[in-house]
């Protein structure tokens, strides 16, 4: 079974990795502080402060840890396809066959419908929001790096 193609995360450098990692180990400190404080400090205070702080550190555990786990993963995801196109990528052409337009987000932008090809893994279609460029038309060429073995694309 071959993966669904899909375009590499944007590439982050080892500084920018790092800022990112500690940002969002930061984002995971809170809850579990919260609720050291409630457990250690639980015989001075009162019912409703350790309830509270018990309520609140759970909260923030769960949502800072989920979003702090995203956010790991999302390095991490990049930083592995950067490497992996960089030591197995391919040179590819990427035909534009539709363009249309994309308002997701708070940049609107183009989604672009393209064909994929070169040399060594076979022809797939995939689909990638970009910036607004004039230049995008169907039947224009980009060039493109693949993985073959994990269907990943970058643009050059």
């Amino acid at each position: 079974m071959t993966p669904t193609p899909r375009e590499a995360e944007t590439r982050i450098g080892p500084i920018g990795a790092l800022l990112c990692r500690v940002m969002f180990l930061a984002i995971c400190l809170p809850g579990p502080i919260l609720l050291s404080v409630a457990v250690s400090q639980s015989p001075s205070l009162s019912a409703a402060d350790f309830w509270g702080l018990l309520a609140g550190g759970l909260l923030a555990t769960i949502i800072g840890g989920g979003f702090g786990a995203w956010g790991l993963r999302l390095v991490t995801r990049s930083r592995r396809d950067a490497r992996r196109l960089a030591a197995t990528g391919v040179a590819a052409t990427a035909e534009i066959l539709a363009v249309a337009n994309h308002l997701g987000g708070e940049d609107p932008g183009l989604k672009l419908r393209l064909r994929i090809s070169g040399t060594g893994f076979a022809t797939f279609e995939a689909e990638t929001i970009r910036a607004d460029d004039p230049a995008f038309v169907p039947g224009a060429f980009l060039a493109a790096v693949v993985d073959p073995e994990e269907r990943v694309f970058s643009f050059v």
